[in-house]
């Protein structure tokens, strides 16, 4: 059983695109809940745009700004801003910095494999 496991801080600071390492997720065992780092450049943000989950998530920003919009309300998030996106409710996320944005997005329960991780929304 794997129970530690070390973010990639070199692939993490090489990286000029959009960027994700899971750090907690099934293969560690876990039932619960999932974690993993996410890297955004600048003019990034979520893949799917306005979009919804079949689980809460909650982000802890680790640097940069996230702009990030939840259920129509907009809010600009630093380092350490903790942000809760509960499951079903039309969020996203972008980084309209000059500086590259890294995040942790944890997960519960841990997503479905079997269904898709997030479902676009018309705004």
């Amino acid at each position: 059983m794997e129970y530690v496991r070390r973010m990639d801080g070199e692939r993490f600071a090489k990286a000029t695109d959009r960027i994700n390492q899971w750090l907690v997720d099934p293969d560690m065992g876990s039932t619960n809940c999932s974690v993993n780092c996410i890297k955004t450049p600048a003019g990034g943000g979520s893949p799917a745009g306005l979009h919804i989950h079949e689980v809460d998530q909650i982000f802890y920003i680790v640097s940069g700004t996230m702009s990030i919009e939840i259920d129509g309300k907009t809010d600009e998030c630093g380092p350490g801003s903790v942000v809760f996106f509960p499951k079903g409710v039309p969020h996203k996320n972008w980084n309209a910095g000059s500086e590259p944005t890294i995040h942790l997005a944890i997960q519960a329960p841990v997503p479905d494999p079997a269904r898709p991780f997030s479902v676009s929304v018309k705004a």
